[in-house]
């Protein structure tokens, strides 16, 4: 029996979102970007865009329809599951600088372990022994996700694709965070430089990149605070972090993530623009598709 594809994303968006999506929503936004995928001559795959944008949401779908009905194993690699332990952040506070005890940008992720992941997917070297990260205590677990088989690579992540920052831009502050607590840059010049050195070699092996662009950075906070509550409900806990404590921690993303919205769209093969709400507006094929 053929499966029909729209009532089946439907039904998958529904399990994942708790929300009702219309036909003409996913046939406009959502089937041309599995199409590029199932389609694409080359099968690995960026997926970034800032917090709370939907990375994990759109892999989930890719993988669950490409799966399906393509009959393709799709591996999905989060960045988020490649942070390194707590106690690693602990000593790189130490040696470097103290804002890196903080998870999230460049040089805060194992990147030697992603970077083997990747090759052995290349290479075809399975099983692959996956990391994962708990953002509830904020470090590794010793389990890890094996993956046996598979014929596509979605590396998702809000960093995912970046280029280095220009000095100009580095030294400018844009927050209080960085004008208290960076002022001789040391921080943001220890990740720029990471991103520059080991992670751009990493994203060197992706020529797909899917840029998920919000209107502005000013909807990240709303977003992320959602994540929080959402969060908190299924894993039936009060928010992880109070208002101020996020608006703390959306400050280590910030420069970064306006960096982003400015150059990212000129490296994306597909970039979905989407509205304040998360919902996506439109999905643009550049010269890089």
């Amino acid at each position: 029996m053929k499966i029909d594809i729209n009532i089946f994303i439907k039904n998958e968006l529904k399990k994942i979102t708790y929300k009702n999506f219309s036909k003409k929503y996913i046939t406009q936004h959502l089937i041309p970007i599995i199409n590029h995928i199932n389609n694409s001559n080359d099968n690995k795959f960026i997926i970034s865009g800032p917090q709370g944008s939907g990375k994990t949401t759109i892999s989930k779908i890719l993988k669950v329809v490409i799966e399906k009905i393509y009959k393709k194993k799709v591996m999905v690699l989060s960045i988020d599951d490649y942070y390194l332990s707590k106690k690693k952040r602990i000593n790189l506070s130490k040696k470097v600088h103290p804002l890196l005890i903080t998870r999230g940008v460049p040089g805060t992720h194992n990147v030697k372990k992603l970077q083997k992941d990747i090759n052995k997917f290349i290479n075809k070297k399975f099983p692959i022994k996956v990391p994962i990260f708990d953002k509830l205590t904020d470090d590794t677990l010793t389990k890890r996700t094996i993956i046996k088989k598979a014929d596509i690579l979605l590396l998702e992540g809000w960093c995912c694709g970046s280029t280095p920052l220009t000095n100009k831009y580095l030294k400018k502050n844009i927050n209080n965070l960085e004008q208290q607590l960076d002022k001789k840059y040391k921080w943001r010049g220890y990740y720029n430089t990471q991103l520059r050195k080991e992670y751009t070699e990493i994203f060197s092996k992706f020529n797909h990149k899917i840029y998920i662009k919000p209107p502005s950075f000013v909807h990240v906070l709303k977003w992320r605070r959602n994540q929080e509550k959402q969060n908190a409900l299924i894993n039936k806990k009060k928010v992880f972090m109070s208002e101020e404590e996020l608006k703390y921690f959306i400050q280590h993303y910030e420069k970064l993530t306006r960096w982003m919205i400015k150059t990212m769209p000129a490296k994306a093969s597909i970039i979905i623009k989407i509205n304040k709400n998360q919902k996506i507006e439109k999905v643009i094929k550049t010269d890089n598709y």
